[in-house]
């Protein structure tokens, strides 16, 4: 019935042995589907049972349907239904407002539907189903279920489940005429219910808990209400249209790679697949929902917090297939085993799911570290039902400017991040009709689990989250605007003029392009008009400032926008990591007396990368090793030869490391970190480490510090900087009970970390320097 296979023409002389169902939602409907049942069964009465079959909580009235299962297993079971043809809609499903209160004219009402066949009764179009025999639906039956309650012709569980296996028949023919972005999960609760695993587990549970099982499926069921999502052909199209209006201040186009796209729609039609976004912003969950709905790929089930569930907005994420978890459900065993369930349930069927695997959106910029709950939970269920090859696809969205991002370095300021709420909503979206710029859209490849790991392999579980992080830096594209940010906060307090900007761009741009890093169009065609435009966007935005009284223009960042401009500099600093570790030890090194330059070089190459262990993502040690030696092979050939030559080979080294990015990379951190390492090195033999009181009193004390110039910029100022600082310390032993041995360590640290930022600051002034040098700039 389900099954794929091409449908066989209904010939009147087998009709007689033929039992229809009638998928019917009133009396016009019922009607327009007996009158063709009459015409191709010639003399013979046909039978047939009319059901308005829908996915509820509530059972199918199978009554009907019930009397008549009894015939011979040969007899065939025909589901019919009739889809609404609606002009111009199909083609490019422009919702009207008259839509929202008529209701969706691909399902009209009795009244409604009689005057659409006065006019033109073509447009009620009847969908056949595929057939099944009795006999292969009570083997299907038997094999889904477990045989529940028998699946003999008395059996209301065998006839409600002949009823739900026609609805997905129809659901197949109808996608052949509607597209397949409308594929929506059916019955999905009553799928629960009625699997043998479901009730099983149920049972486990019962027995460990102690609790009869007919309390647990009590339990269960306003659960499953609260976890399922319900969408609908409406819904989609709704969310599509609010997507639309989403993204009203981007570019109508977004950008993306045609060949990504065909490969990602073979992936959602071969393999469970489970797309992975990385998190910014609350829009760029939508951009692959978007994506897939506008070439009409399967739809996706996207998971968000709880939250976001209230008021009116909650239901209609949840009828657009939005999954709302909970944050928290470790000690409720039934809503676990429910969510668990559902998963597994909708990848044995082939739905796509999606989630922000970092958690929560980031507020630094940088690729947070994954969260594993979704994700263990998503492997839980693949590893219970035997699912094989799921693909977890990295997918990528880059903003030209995030409207987010002014609140981000508000909350790190220590401001309490405002709740979530209808007004809310409303605000924010009006927000987003400000110009903003483009959207592009990277996909990653996927990474493949041939076979699901089991649910106590917490190695495995970190081996896939890490794989899929790499895989989406790695296609993380070089913008304009990040870009941008990370040359002019290289440069600050130093401006750059149009022709020093448009040369740096011109640097990086081909430094990046030589390692194989993506550029967004702008970037990769040189072309200057749609640079301007996009640079015009940045200044009428005020994350730039542009100065035009003068012979040139000048551009720079205002220093109260440095936060916000190192959020953009910061989704592309992994690129540059390896870069700026070479240049910030070729610079230390410089004034060094070191007898062995290699040997110092590689040990403060593993300093570095322990010291901002809590920043970024790292290969294992060897594989790091051999990154960082391809890397000075691309700035000199002969690199292991001007180490064994010592400070003249750094020497050398350094004036090919041009233009000189490693500040810009680090300099947030090391400050960052400095100013937590002296609020404990202020600590007496004895004294605690309190973490919220020591992170209040760093936001004091960085703002005290940047307005003495102890640290360069308010971008060092940040309670998440602060905790990842406070983190390294904890590794490091140095924020336990102060003790004289560890005061010393910890000044120790922070001599370390202000050594560091004073290297850095002579690489601010080379760039600087270089700078002068451009076209443009004062001996130029």
């Amino acid at each position: 019935m389900a099954d794929g296979t091409p449908r066989t023409p209904i010939l009147a002389e087998q009709a007689a042995d033929r039992l229809y169902i009638i998928d019917a939602r009133h009396r016009v409907e019922r009607r327009i589907l007996l009158d063709w049942i009459h015409s191709t069964s010639g003399d013979e009465e046909p039978q047939w049972a009319s059901l308005d079959i829908e996915d509820g909580d509530h059972a199918l009235p199978v009554d009907v349907l019930q009397a008549r299962l009894g015939g011979a297993p040969s007899r065939e079971v025909v589901p019919l239904r009739v889809a609404w043809r609606i002009p111009g809609f199909d083609r490019d499903r422009a919702l009207k407002f008259r839509h929202l209160i008529f209701g969706d004219p691909r399902h009209p009402g009795s009244l409604r539907a009689r005057l659409i066949l006065l006019r033109d009764r073509r447009r009620a179009q009847i969908l056949v189903g595929e057939a099944a025999t009795l006999d292969a639906l009570r083997d299907r039956f038997c094999a889904q279920t477990g045989g529940g309650d028998g699946e003999g012709a008395d059996s209301p569980e065998f006839a409600g489940f002949v009823a739900r296996q026609a609805a997905l028949a129809l659901d197949v023919a109808e996608r052949g005429v509607r597209g397949t972005r409308y594929k929506v999960p059916r019955f999905v609760a009553d799928g629960l219910r009625t699997s043998p695993k479901f009730r099983a587990a149920l049972a486990d549970l019962a027995e460990k808990t102690g609790r009869p099982v007919g309390d647990l499926f009590r339990e269960a069921r306003p659960l499953m209400k609260e976890v399922i999502a319900r969408p609908s052909a409406l819904f989609l199209d709704l969310r599509a249209r609010l997507d639309r209006m989403m993204f009203g201040g981007y570019a109508p186009e977004m950008e993306v790679d045609a060949v990504e796209v065909a490969k990602l729609r073979g992936i959602l039609r071969d393999h469970p697949t489970a797309i992975l976004f990385t998190h910014k912003t609350y829009i760029d969950g939508a951009t692959p929902s978007r994506l897939a709905y506008d070439n009409d790929m399967p739809m996706l089930h996207l998971f968000g917090g709880a939250n976001l569930d209230f008021a009116v907005m909650g239901e209609f994420f949840r009828r657009s297939g939005m999954i709302f978890v909970r944050r928290s459900f470790q000690d409720q065993p039934v809503y676990k085993l429910v969510l668990r369930h559902y998963i597994a349930w909708l990848f044995a069927k082939r739905f796509p799911l999606s989630w922000a695997f970092e958690g929560t959106r980031s507020r630094l910029g940088k690729l947070m570290p994954p969260k594993y709950g979704l994700m263990k939970y998503v492997l839980d269920a693949a590893h219970a039902t035997g699912t094989r090859d799921v693909h977890f696809v990295p997918f990528v969205t880059s903003f030209d400017l995030i409207r987010d991002v002014e609140e981000y370095a508000a909350e790190q300021t220590g401001r309490n991040k405002k709740p979530e709420s209808l007004s809310w909503f409303i605000g924010y979206m009006k927000s987003l009709r400000e110009p903003s710029g483009r959207i592009r859209l990277d996909i990653g490849d996927p990474v493949v689990i041939e076979q699901a790991p089991g649910p106590d392999d917490k190695r495995a579980l970190e081996k896939i989250a890490f794989a899929v992080a790499v895989e989406a830096n790695r296609v993380t594209p070089l913008t304009v605007t990040s870009v941008m940010c990370l040359i002019l906060l290289g440069l600050a307090p130093r401006g750059a003029t149009s022709a020093e900007l448009l040369a740096a761009i011109g640097a990086v741009s081909g430094w990046a392009r030589e390692r194989g890093i993506r550029l967004s169009k702008e970037l990769e065609s040189g072309d200057d008009a749609a640079l301007s435009v996009t640079v015009d966007t940045l200044v009428a935005s005020g994350l730039l400032t542009r100065y035009e009284a003068g012979s040139e223009n000048v551009y720079s960042i205002d220093p109260a926008k440095h936060p916000m401009a190192s959020y953009y500099r910061n989704i592309i600093a992994h690129h540059f990591l390896d870069r700026a570790m070479i240049e910030l030890v070729l610079f230390d090194l410089r004034d060094a007396d070191s007898a062995d330059v290699t040997a110092a070089f590689w040990a403060k190459i593993d300093r570095l990368r322990d010291l901002f262990k809590f920043e970024f993502f790292y290969p294992p040690r060897d594989e790091h090793r051999a990154a960082i030696e391809a890397e000075l092979a691309r700035i000199d050939p002969v690199w292991d030869r001007r180490f064994a030559s010592g400070d003249r080979g750094v020497a050398q080294l350094l004036r090919r490391c041009q233009p000189v990015v490693g500040h810009a990379i680090l300099l947030p951190f090391a400050e960052a970190y400095s100013v937590v390492a002296e609020l404990l090195t202020r600590a007496k033999p004895g004294d605690e480490v309190d973490q919220k009181a020591l992170l209040d009193a760093a936001l004091v004390e960085g703002r005290q510090a940047y307005l003495l110039r102890r640290i360069s910029s308010e971008a060092a100022i940040g309670k998440l900087l602060f905790e990842n600082g406070l983190s390294l310390m904890r590794h490091m032993g140095l924020a336990e009970t102060a003790t004289p041995d560890s005061l010393a360590a910890r000044r120790a640290l922070l001599a370390e970390l202000r050594g560091l930022a004073n290297v850095m600051e002579s690489m601010r002034l080379s760039t600087t320097a270089l700078a002068d040098k451009m076209p443009g700039g004062s001996d130029a």
